[in-house]
């Protein structure tokens, strides 16, 4: 047998995949409740009316859909991707819109065109795997800033950025942050565009969320207090049409992002013109705003399915969580113990899969008494039973 580690680059050996991914490999019996994933809800997926979509575009301009596409995107796509942003004002003058193969990938090959070798980058400290990922494959330095309920502190940030003020870029996910649920409120979303510009940084705004508010006030987006053109604002479509479809979108500076353009006509040429092409026709068919409304109902249903049943069945005074006023997760503390694997693993018996904190973290090998739960994917039953089953487990443990 080959030994391929010696062919590896040096910047993929301690890459690791996702834990989430692993487990959903430890899942496949049918009995296990997953808590674990970040799938949307699979009973609001438009699948009918996509299919009639899909069949009259390939009906009438097969060429159009299978032929090879713009490297930009569509343009009916591209109009819908800027009529979202510009609800939430994530739109300047003068700026470009590129869609993207997914919102991962636009913060992919944003972290390529910017990122060297040792350039320092600052997370949230928990963030998102996948962006933890990527900015490790270009070798970045990351360095985490600490968050409460209200998202990123930017009183640490601020410090951070004073004792290393050559940092590049910040990455934030400020509405309803995977994997803690909070949300930056104004206040602090007008700091960091101050310190921001104080310090001459690119920002990353990465929002597949924004549309999943079930309660409380809309919060301006990063990119709406943006003055100077330096925040490069990602959504998406996954989480509020299908995930499946890969469709994503970046909007920023046309400079920056004519060099994202290139490096995305390496990577993969163009996003699938097909699945384009059905998602504009969906938007331009339907009300997608009624259909995102069915969204925020079920997850806020939902949601306080999983905070009610964890008020229930949680050992008392032993486990903090944070409260979303949207999106689809939230985030646990446990007392009393500093690595939560025991934990999952005792959950795993019971048949109920959890995600450690640890793989949000930027050590994923330090131990972490935290974990993520979400509440979009399972049905309100498996929901209340889950955590019944993971509060027997937690207070087998602590």
């Amino acid at each position: 047998m080959m030994n391929y580690e010696k062919f590896y680059a040096d910047r993929v050996k301690p890459m690791k995949g996702s834990a989430i991914r692993e487990m959903f490999k430890r899942m496949a019996d049918p009995e296990i409740i997953s808590l674990a994933g970040g799938n949307p809800a699979s009973e609001l997926f438009p699948g009918e009316e996509l299919s009639k979509i899909a069949g009259k575009i390939l009906m009438t301009n097969p060429t159009g859909a299978l032929q090879y596409g713009t490297t930009d995107g569509v343009p009916a796509m591209k109009e819908c991707a800027l009529s979202r942003a510009r609800k939430v004002n994530a739109v300047k003058d003068g700026d470009q819109v590129l869609i993207m193969t997914g919102a991962n990938q636009g913060i992919d090959l944003t972290a390529k065109a910017i990122l060297n070798k040792g350039d320092k980058i600052i997370v949230e400290s928990p963030s998102f795997i996948g962006s933890l990922n990527a900015f490790r494959t270009y070798e970045a330095q990351l360095i985490g800033v600490p968050m409460d309920d209200k998202g990123m502190r930017t009183d640490a940030l601020e410090e951070t950025l004073k004792a290393n003020p050559d940092v590049k870029m910040i990455y934030t996910i400020p509405t309803f942050q995977n994997p803690t649920g909070t949300t930056m409120p104004l206040e602090r979303r007008q700091r960091l565009i101050e310190l921001a510009n104080e310090y001459d940084v690119i920002i990353i705004e990465d929002n597949p969320y924004g549309d999943l508010r079930f309660r409380g006030e809309e919060v301006p987006t990063v990119k709406s207090l943006d003055t100077d053109g330096r925040v490069i604002y990602a959504g998406s479509f996954s989480k509020i049409l299908s995930p499946g479809m890969r469709l994503g979108y970046l909007i920023g500076a046309p400079e920056l992002l004519e060099k994202i353009e290139i490096l995305k006509q390496v990577n993969d040429v163009h996003t699938p013109v097909l699945t384009q092409m059905m998602c504009a026709e969906f938007m331009k068919k339907y009300d997608i705003d009624k259909y995102i409304e069915k969204n925020r109902e079920l997850y806020g249903k939902k949601c306080a399915v999983m905070l009610d049943a964890m008020e229930k069945y949680f050992p008392a005074g032993k486990v903090k969580w944070t409260v979303p006023d949207g999106g689809i997760f939230l985030w646990c503390e446990c007392e009393g113990i500093e690595d939560i694997t025991p934990v999952m693993d005792k959950a795993l018996e019971k048949k109920v899969a959890i995600v450690p904190g640890s793989n949000f973290a930027i050590d994923q090998s330090a131990p972490s008494n935290m974990f993520r739960l979400n509440y979009s994917s399972a049905t309100p039953e498996k929901l209340e039973e889950g955590i019944r089953r993971l509060g027997e487990a937690l207070k087998e443990v602590l």
